[in-house]
């Protein structure tokens, strides 16, 4: 049978995604901060991981923004095929939930209505919404919102079909040393291979929401993540640019099918704060 979610239901969700993303950092990713103060060796990027640290926890204990830059609200939802959403409209269903997140989180709201004419539209919708369809009766929502800071460091780069791993890592490495310090490293990228130039940078915004302690299950592409964080960590931007070691938290990598004559690659560069919390309905 056909299961019903109210569209109410769906803005509630989103409204307390919105605050928890931007006020409590993903414990993977605390985790790996934490551990890279331990690892790096200069005085001043160990300085500069200590007050990250610090930061995060002030943040999460006092319900305060991890960053001035609450973001661009970015949701992922998989909707079960079996599910029937009831009593409104999805799409606005979602950009509500942002609207009263932003506002009751006591949020920065950063969107304009338009690129060029550059009017905010005073709550921080739309939202930019990705929906897969999915076997089941629920919804699965990931709210992760996206500083510009990081965000305006991406990159894409069409590859030939015949480019190897080398080629790929030497652009993985050129776009962060590119970046220097303006994307507030540690960053972690996530990397598209493959698919089309809109399927490239899809599956490289979801490669941000994959647990940073985890690596591709395919051991081929696990080599190339560490290959790149280790050609990046060598360097020397450190963290928040002050020099280190520690210049990258992690690579993550996501694939997709492509076509014979190509090899789309796009860089979704993000920060130390790359946040998200998610909701299964």
């Amino acid at each position: 049978m056909m299961r019903e979610l109210n569209c109410d239901v769906i803005s509630q969700a989103v409204e307390r995604l919105c605050i928890k993303a931007n006020t409590m950092l993903p414990p993977q990713i605390a985790m790996l901060i934490e551990c890279a103060a331990e690892a790096e060796e200069s005085p001043a990027g160990r300085a500069a991981l200590s007050d990250l640290t610090e930061n995060f926890i002030c943040a999460g204990l006092n319900g305060l923004p991890l960053c001035q830059d609450t973001g661009m609200a970015v949701v992922f939802a998989d909707v079960g095929q079996d599910l029937h959403i009831t009593n409104g409209d999805f799409r606005a269903a979602i950009d509500e939930g942002v609207r009263r997140g932003y506002e009751r989180g006591a949020l920065r709201k950063s969107v304009v209505k338009d690129p060029l004419h550059r009017v905010n539209t005073g709550d921080n919708t739309p939202a930019v919404l990705h929906v897969r369809i999915v076997e089941g009766d629920s919804l699965h929502l990931t709210v992760a919102p996206k500083g510009f800071g990081s965000e305006n460091k991406s990159a894409l780069k069409m590859f030939l079909p015949s480019s190897g791993t080398d080629e790929i890592a030497d652009f993985l490495v050129e776009t962060v040393s590119e970046a220097g310090s303006a994307p507030c490293p540690p960053v972690i990228l996530g990397v598209g291979l493959g698919g089309t130039v809109e399927q490239a940078a899809i599956i490289a915004k979801r490669a941000l929401i994959r647990p940073a302690d985890k690596q591709n299950p395919d051991a081929f592409y696990a080599g190339l993540e560490r290959l790149a964080l280790k050609r990046i960590n060598r360097l020397g931007i450190g963290p928040m640019g002050y020099g280190g070691r520690i210049t990258a938290l992690a690579v993550n990598i996501e694939v997709y099918p492509t076509h014979i004559a190509g090899l789309p690659c796009v860089v979704n560069m993000s920060c130390h704060a790359t946040r998200h919390a998610e909701a299964l309905l």
